[in-house]
């Protein structure tokens, strides 16, 4: 009995090492190891040994079963490993595979040379959650109740009963801000916002904001003219001119929109108002483009945060980043940005 284990041995190792492919390693398997394979004719073979003899015996057949079961699982991974290195070869004769690679999209490059300008000014960036409190987002603000504002088709409102809603404006995090810190600082606040506004060519549901917000003590108004004069002229070219119109903001008093002269016919801008002229595309004919709003923090808004408008004040702006970048890469659609275009995405 143990020649013929010993030449079984030696029989199946040879048959296992010369198999090819996992169908071959498969056919030895069933050979040896299989239901009626040899190594169950062995064992059924040591009811004629004599009972002495049969413990060695099993011994024997055992330790072959399980060699061959090790050699035979090792060869079908072998295997197929070749059969995988096979099927993945590289054909080094054909053209190499063309990997682009990602870029910043333009609205994300417009905030960051926003802030960058600002932080070069000395502000620092701080940002705010996009869902609000009626509280934050308004009543902190100065924002009555009666303010069109505040209607339900004006704003995304999530529960009237529990006063959340999506901010319609990074102003928020501007009194959250003031809550939490002490005068004097300087701050920009970038971020989505969100309004029900029918969607065009100049509108969307979404868009981005970046506010500003300088508080201290002695904080005058000349301080914002030469603040936003030194972020347009960075921004839109040292020739740019700035002029501010009255307007009315109930977080800012006095309070007034801002205009920058028109990028594309700054010098052509008398012959695009002249009767009969060719208009600009652009600014229309009128030679300036607005830009953003601004003005001196409202004393109520400070009331509202615990400071003492006696002795703080401070200014406040705000701006749409697309329409800063539609003014600086001359786009004609604020929907462009939003679409994913990749031919339009490629441009900047």
């Amino acid at each position: 009995m143990k020649d013929r284990i010993k030449e079984i041995r030696e029989e199946a190792i040879a048959a296992v090492s010369s198999a090819e492919g996992p169908d071959a390693v498969e056919s030895v398997r069933i050979k040896y190891l299989g239901r009626k394979g040899v190594v169950t004719e062995l064992f059924k073979s040591m009811s004629s040994l004599p009972a002495g003899e049969r413990p060695e015996a099993g011994i024997l057949i055992n330790a072959l079963k399980d060699d061959l079961a090790k050699a035979l699982d090792l060869k079908a991974a072998s295997s197929s490993r070749r059969t995988e290195d096979a099927g993945n070869k590289i054909d080094i004769t054909l053209p190499g595979a063309c990997f682009h690679t990602g870029k910043l999209h333009p609205i994300t490059v417009t905030i960051n040379e926003i802030c960058g300008l600002f932080i070069s000014l000395g502000f620092r960036v701080v940002e705010g959650p996009e869902i609000e409190t009626e509280h934050y987002n308004f009543e902190t603000l100065n924002i009555p109740l009666e303010h069109p504002s505040r209607d339900a088709f004006d704003t995304f409102y999530l529960s009237r009963e529990k006063k959340m809603l999506l901010r319609s404006h990074t102003s928020p995090v501007q009194t959250r801000f003031m809550e939490k810190n002490k005068p004097p600082f300087s701050i920009v606040v970038p971020g989505k916002v969100f309004r029900p506004d029918a969607t065009d060519a100049s509108h969307s549901f979404m868009f981005h904001q970046v506010e500003g917000l300088v508080v201290g003590r002695g904080i005058r108004f000349s301080d914002l003219k030469g603040t936003l004069e030194t972020f347009a002229r960075q921004m839109f070219g040292k020739e740019t001119k700035m002029r501010f119109r009255p307007s009315f903001f109930p977080f800012t008093e006095p309070s007034a929109e801002v205009d920058i002269s028109c990028i594309v016919c700054a010098a052509e801008s008398e012959r695009c108002r002249a009767p009969g002229g060719r208009r600009c595309s652009m600014c229309g004919g009128k030679g300036w483009l607005e830009i953003l709003g601004a003005g001196m923090v409202n004393p109520r808004v400070f009331e509202a945060v615990g400071y003492d408008p006696e002795k703080t004040t401070g200014f406040a702006f705000g701006m749409g980043v697309e329409r800063i970048a539609i003014l600086k890469y001359g786009v004609t659609d604020i929907r462009m940005f939003f679409e994913n275009d990749t031919r339009f995405l490629r441009q900047f």
